[in-house]
């Protein structure tokens, strides 16, 4: 098992900053990957950004691209999403994600929240 804390999240003006933290817990050698993921009321839960643990390979939707960075560290099993220039349209809960496969995010956390305020 992996267990998964965030923080980080609060509320911001748009056009700031924030900056959300994941460790990981338990059989971290295991994790292939791990990944941001966001839901807004009303809408449908949306990739938000992924890393793969070894070699450190990013993907981000075109929604974030150029805003958002995704990191880890290694040494303290923590994934970091900076976030810049947030819109209101980015206010969501925010959840970490790992996985051991190629595939399906098996592991979450219990999601932070993040507003944007216009």
């Amino acid at each position: 098992q992996v267990q998964l804390i965030e923080s980080g999240g609060g509320l911001v003006q748009a056009g700031g900053s924030l900056r959300l933290s994941c460790t990981a817990s338990g059989r971290t050698g295991s994790v292939y990957a791990m990944a941001w993921f966001r839901l807004a009321p009303g809408k449908e839960r949306e990739f938000v950004a992924s890393i793969t643990w070894t070699g450190g390979t990013t993907r981000y939707p075109d929604s974030v691209k150029g805003r958002f960075t995704i990191s880890r560290d290694n040494v303290k099993n923590t994934v970091y999403l900076q976030m810049n220039s947030l819109k209101p349209e980015d206010t969501a809960v925010y959840y970490c994600a790992a996985r051991r496969g190629l595939v399906d995010y098996e592991y979450w956390g219990q999601g932070t929240q993040v507003t944007v305020s216009s």
